[in-house]
């Protein structure tokens, strides 16, 4: 089934995974909640991409930093200066655009404006007389920079001195914490920093749901390495991120590689590599693998004039390392994996089902407890429910007749449903039906936690 974003829009807010922010009070344009199976997913994927990348992986080490840090990180990381949209607003409408991407739009994407300066990307929309995307005039301001960071107060009073920034990225804590880190971990060169947490950026151009956002979480990994080994270490987590997403069900065919070339390279960078999936409207970044230098490091280094070297213990030399860096957000993988799972079956004449075929670590519900009548059967499934959820995410469901209840469960992507019925109560057995096949098995009721800790492994 070709799977719409519209399609996905209304799946998400139907289920409970996503609903739109403040929507009692019309909502807030770009804002989110995350529901009671959209929150589940997205501790799934923390916990999915914490374990491949912090848990399992011996060279990594975790980390979560505040997201206000000393004004001073953000002049010395470039965002201050350089963190930025070119922006020009619609005289006749009084629409804001992106200069950038309204070039982009009108050439179909054969046009990169990335790194024009402001004069070149204004002399470019006037001769080509691009329009108003809301309006359709050709009547717009001169282009001015737009610092993307947002800005609050620090203290009771409200002044310049006290301005502070929400984090545009959690990189930079990971930085400030290097030397912090290495110590008291006792890690030696190679080694990373990964670090989960909310990330918050003034975007002008937000949409497709929730794809590009202003508030959102990254999963991001800084990984130190030595000088003139960044590049065996850029391919190999180049391999390592696409090896994990397929790991969690995305298909290769809709996984493709973009290596920046390297004119549109960054000026910290010097390889970048963009994990692009095909979303709904088409190929799109999904992860960003950059190799950045040595800058954070040397730049916070200079800034603040404290060392940030690193004493090699076994040649006793001192270097400044440099870094890999995989971030990834927790929502595009969200979207992601809805994209890839949300499906329409058909069973028969007249006979469809909606099911969310997601991995089965991932699923929001790993099991559902469903008695067959209420009146009879509530007492043993609570049971059932109590010996399971303690060790599993278990969701007990009474309400309807079986079959429309297998077809909610299905819907929802729960892997396994548990049927409590007459031969629990004078057998000790239940059945076990499986999502993706709608088989079932029958299992005695003292076997069940072993099973599906089998089938969870």
């Amino acid at each position: 089934m070709k799977t719409t974003l519209e399609g996905i829009v209304s799946y998400a807010k139907q289920y409970g995974f996503i609903f739109q922010g403040s929507e009692i009070y019309g909502g807030l344009a770009n804002t989110w909640d995350y529901g009671p199976l959209g929150v589940e997913l997205k501790n799934n994927i923390k916990k999915a991409w914490w374990d491949a990348f912090v848990k399992t992986n011996k060279y990594n080490v975790g980390l979560d930093s505040s997201i206000f840090l000393n004004p001073e990180t953000w002049v010395a990381s470039g965002h201050v200066s350089g963190f930025q949209d070119p922006l020009m607003d619609c005289k006749s409408c009084k629409t804001r655009h992106r200069a950038d991407k309204l070039i982009e739009a009108f050439s179909n994407g054969t046009v990169d404006a990335d790194g024009w300066d402001k004069q070149k990307m204004y002399q470019y929309i006037v001769d080509n007389q691009i329009k108003c995307p809301k309006c359709g005039e050709v009547n717009y301001t001169e282009i001015r920079e737009f610092n993307l960071m947002f800005k609050t107060a620090q203290g009771v009073v409200e002044d310049s001195k006290n301005i502070i920034y929400l984090r545009p990225e959690t990189a930079q804590g990971i930085f400030l914490n290097f030397k912090n880190v290495q110590r008291t971990a006792r890690k030696k060169v190679p080694f990373g920093i990964g670090q989960i947490g909310k990330s918050f950026r003034n975007e002008i151009t937000p949409g497709n749901f929730i794809f590009r956002v202003r508030e959102f979480e990254q999963m991001e990994l800084e990984f130190f390495c030595k000088p003139g080994t960044e590049m065996e270490w850029f391919g190999y987590w180049k391999t390592y991120c696409a090896d994990f997403l397929k790991s969690l069900g995305l298909s290769s065919d809709h996984i493709k590689l973009y290596n920046h070339p390297e004119e549109k390279l960054s000026f910290y960078s010097n390889a970048t590599t963009d994990i692009l999936y095909q979303y709904p409207w088409g190929f799109d970044e999904l992860w960003g693998i950059a190799s950045r230098t040595n800058y954070d490091l040397k730049s916070h280094m200079d800034h603040s004039g404290e060392s940030l070297e690193y004493l090699d213990p076994e040649t006793n030399e001192k270097y400044i390392p440099y870094v890999v860096e995989p971030s990834l957000g927790v929502e595009r993988l969200f979207l992601a994996l809805l994209t890839e799972s949300l499906d329409e079956e058909v069973l028969g004449e007249n006979d469809t089902r909606t099911i969310l075929r997601i991995h089965k670590k991932l699923a929001p519900v790993s099991i559902a407890v469903l008695p067959l009548m209420k009146k009879y059967h509530t007492e043993k499934s609570e049971e059932i429910f109590a010996l399971l959820s303690k060790h599993f995410n278990v969701q007990y469901d009474d309400a309807g007749n079986i079959g429309k209840r297998y077809r909610r469960q299905d819907a929802i992507g729960t892997p396994y449903c548990i049927t409590i019925d007459e031969e629990t109560l004078t057998l000790g057995t239940v059945t076990v039906r499986d999502r993706d096949t709608m088989s079932q098995i029958k299992l005695p009721v003292n076997e069940l936690k072993t099973y599906f800790e089998n089938q969870f492994e």
